[in-house]
């Protein structure tokens, strides 16, 4: 007799576990120790406002995000993402996230961050949640173990989120039809369609009318 497949919990980090979006308050940290101006934070602001409104090409801002990291030492990014959650995301991550995620390791599921984020930005988060399971946006690293100022495709975001799910559940042997999934975002509407629970959390006006014509829940963390 086959043993029963692991039922998944996947949560996004974004506005959902974190109630702030992390991109800006990355920028503000590196403003503040001297390695980005205000420009690039309004810059940040405006790039995440227009993602926001689907008005943006993922990809091309990504590439010109990554661009900067150029010749990084990945030890480093490693470094500055564990300070920079310490002193400025901590504080945000929400309570009812919190609960969600005890509850679902309660119950035995096996539990994940889903981020169009970097496994650098979401590792920490994952650790103080005690998360087993990062998938994100992953970074091209040299042979000496440097960036290349590239990610690797598909980056994950609207179908690459969905593909790069897909390979988690494959690896650890949980359907993804079965699992639930927590979002902010519209852009994560191929996701929510894939799974058996969808959560619109803190969602954006599009995705809140989404979920209300479609009856999936809706929760305020």
């Amino acid at each position: 007799m086959n043993a029963p497949k692991p039922r998944a919990a996947l949560f996004d980090m974004d506005r959902t576990l974190v109630r702030k979006e992390t991109a800006s308050l990355y920028v503000r940290y590196l403003r503040d120790i001297g390695e980005a101006s205000t420009f690039d934070l309004l810059k940040t602001f405006y790039w995440v406002g227009q993602y926001t409104l689907g008005l943006l090409d993922a990809e091309n801002m990504a590439e010109r995000a990554l661009a900067p990291l150029t010749g990084t030492p990945e030890s480093a990014l490693i470094a500055r993402c564990e300070d920079w959650f310490g002193k400025y995301v901590e504080r945000h991550v929400a309570d009812a996230g919190r609960h969600a995620v005890k509850r679902h390791k309660e119950a035995g599921d096996v539990c994940a961050i889903v981020t169009g984020a970097t496994k650098y930005a979401a590792r920490p988060l994952a650790q103080r949640l005690e998360i087993e399971h990062v998938v994100g946006t992953e970074l091209e690293i040299d042979a000496r173990g440097h960036f290349t100022g590239r990610a690797e495709r598909p980056i994950c975001l609207g179908a690459g989120k969905v593909r790069r799910a897909e390979a988690l559940a494959k690896k650890l042997g949980f359907v993804l039809e079965e699992a639930t999934f927590y979002s902010d975002s519209v852009t994560d509407v191929p996701l929510l369609e894939r799974v058996a629970k969808p959560v619109a959390v803190n969602p954006d006006p599009r995705l809140e009318r989404i979920a209300r014509q479609r009856g999936w829940r809706i929760e305020r963390w």
